[in-house]
């Protein structure tokens, strides 16, 4: 019998071989919070966001936003695209101890040949 592993995130993967970070531009908040994509999540893609920032309190699971995802490669354009926020996980004791990490699932499909 084979061993076969088969991909069950909705989530693409190669988000983070594609973008390097994501800002939320947020119409309640003048600020513009930018975050590095991290893909270390067990849900998928998130970021980084610290307890105290005042993100938390501008998104919730289930928001669906239009975030600006910037590409690894500079001479790409910046992308605006619908981003569903999955999860929202404080992590207690892991190696980001007391960061939440917020997971991502764009929901737009891409063009594969931009």
């Amino acid at each position: 019998m084979a061993n076969t592993l088969h991909e069950q995130r909705s989530e693409p993967r190669n988000i983070i071989d594609t973008y390097y970070s994501v800002e939320f531009l947020l119409s309640d908040c003048s600020f513009v919070y930018q975050y590095k994509i991290w893909n270390i999540s067990t849900k998928g893609v998130c970021v980084l966001v610290k307890e105290d920032s005042d993100l938390l309190n501008h998104v919730k699971v289930g928001d669906v936003l239009n975030l600006r995802y910037r590409p690894i490669n500079a001479s790409r354009p910046i992308e605006m695209l619908r981003t569903e926020i999955r999860h929202i996980t404080k992590d207690e004791q892991g190696r980001f101890k007391g960061v939440y990490l917020v997971g991502l699932s764009i929901l737009e499909n891409q063009d594969p040949n931009p």
